[in-house]
């Protein structure tokens, strides 16, 4: 078995996912924040109904020639350039939805819940919500506050960090329930990554 082959530069925690069972053949895969499709490689190549957003129309233009070169019998409007704010495809109409370094890139909060609301909504009862977000777990208190919970991190970069707290609220307030305890990766203290699965509930 080749794995980079197979499986391609996939984020570690959503290949945990694979390794659990809850991601199989068929089920219809929406990879919120796709970029260049680094996430869909395993996908794409054994036989998951896969769509795509990122709002970079380059970006879905690599996508779908990832598609075509695995030989993955799908249509070119699989994978669609728009914000995921405005996410066009039907509600109810994904068995999963991931999201992988994305959500952090909000503006104001009012950015993240409009981002969010739009990942769940396209989520069917019963589905999975895999995201992966920068947080402040782990360094409280170590980041610059610029305005609201966006922060400059020690590496320089600024991003919109939520905390447990709110992630526990926002599971019960959409209507959801944890997969898997909340995770936090702290990158050689310059900042934090967290891993929230969440199931949709019926």
């Amino acid at each position: 078995m080749n794995l980079t082959r197979d499986f391609g530069p996939i984020d570690i925690y959503l290949f945990d996912q694979f390794l659990k069972g809850r991601l199989q053949p068929g089920m219809k895969v929406l990879d919120a924040g796709c970029g260049g499709g680094r996430n869909l490689v395993y996908l794409l190549r054994n036989g998951f109904d896969v769509f795509g957003v990122d709002e970079d129309p380059a970006a879905i233009g690599g996508v779908r020639d990832l598609a075509h070169r695995l030989e993955a019998d799908l249509p070119d409007s699989h994978f669609r350039a728009e914000p995921l704010e405005a996410l066009s495809f039907a509600s109810a109409s994904m068995d999963v939805v991931l999201s992988c370094a994305v959500l952090h890139f909000a503006r104001d909060d009012a950015h993240f819940r409009a981002m969010l609301d739009s990942c769940w909504r396209v989520l069917r009862p019963g589905g999975l919500f895999f995201c992966r977000l920068a947080s402040s777990i782990g360094m409280e208190g170590r980041f610059e506050r610029l305005e609201g919970r966006v922060h400059r991190l020690l590496d320089g970069s600024t991003r919109y960090l939520v905390d447990e707290e709110m992630l526990i609220e926002l599971t019960e307030e959409l209507g959801g329930e944890l997969v898997d305890p909340i995770k936090t990766t702290v990158v050689q203290s310059m900042r934090c990554m967290t891993t929230w699965v969440v199931r949709k509930r019926t």
